[in-house]
């Protein structure tokens, strides 16, 4: 796949998982090994959101980790740009509103938020999905009150070299060749390889959180630097 096709708009990365939404939380599971689970249950210890908060989860996708921040009584608005993972979301939970959750079509270098609306953001393996990453940045804390949260979870890499070339290996030759065991459709999962390999690594991101506004920011490793949270805030 070539950079320019890695430069997709975000309307036709949408229109990419839209084809794969019936199936994308199951093929997530066997690419992963299980692994997201742990993942995602470690992103919602990082934002710990509670009782009275309002929470946006962008890049919701079909809401599979947006319910998970609601069990201390938080509010959340499930975003994404792929209206194919919303609607699947959405059927699922018997509708649009529920359990806490409210899903909502979104772009993320234009959120359709008020300033301040938020007390905690987060994204989780979609702020490497968007057109201009430090846009989207930008725009998350734009949405974020002043003394709110934002958690990323992204993939990242290994800080030993030699191993991350290895998972680079796996990335490249065997990620999309799993995927079609389980769907017919893999042009999502070259994609994920190529982007995951073009993203920076845990100190980069980290610089770019701190170009955007975002202060205090630290992160750490998951399964090893596979993948990384990263978290900062708000503070005016």
């Amino acid at each position: 796949m070539t950079r320019a096709e890695l430069d997709k708009r975000p309307a036709d990365v949408a229109s990419m998982f839209d084809g794969i939404a019936d199936r994308y939380d199951l093929v997530n599971d066997v690419i992963s090994l299980g692994q997201d689970r742990l993942w995602r249950r470690a992103t919602v210890q990082a934002v710990d959101a509670y009782s009275g908060e309002l929470v946006l989860d962008l890049a919701a996708g079909t809401g599979t980790s947006s319910e998970s921040f609601t069990g201390k009584g938080a509010r959340v608005i499930a975003c994404d740009f792929s209206q194919g993972m919303l609607q699947v979301g959405a059927r699922r939970r018997g509708g649009a509103s529920r359990a806490g959750v409210t899903f909502a079509a979104g772009d993320a270098l234009a959120l359709p938020f008020a300033d301040q609306t938020f007390d905690a953001v987060t994204v989780s393996f979609g702020l490497r999905n968007t057109n201009d990453s430090d846009q989207a940045l930008q725009e998350l804390h734009r949405v974020t009150k002043v003394g709110g949260r934002l958690v990323i979870c992204e993939f990242s890499h290994i800080p030993v070299g030699a191993l991350d070339r290895l998972y680079g290996t796996y990335l490249m030759g065997a990620l999309p060749r799993v995927a079609r065991l389980v769907t017919d459709k893999t042009e999502p999962y070259e994609y994920l390889s190529e982007s995951i390999m073009d993203w920076p690594d845990q100190r980069a991101l980290a610089r770019r959180l701190i170009a955007a506004g975002w202060e205090s920011v630290a992160w750490r490793n998951l399964s090893f630097g596979v993948v990384a949270l990263h978290r900062g805030y708000r503070r005016s």
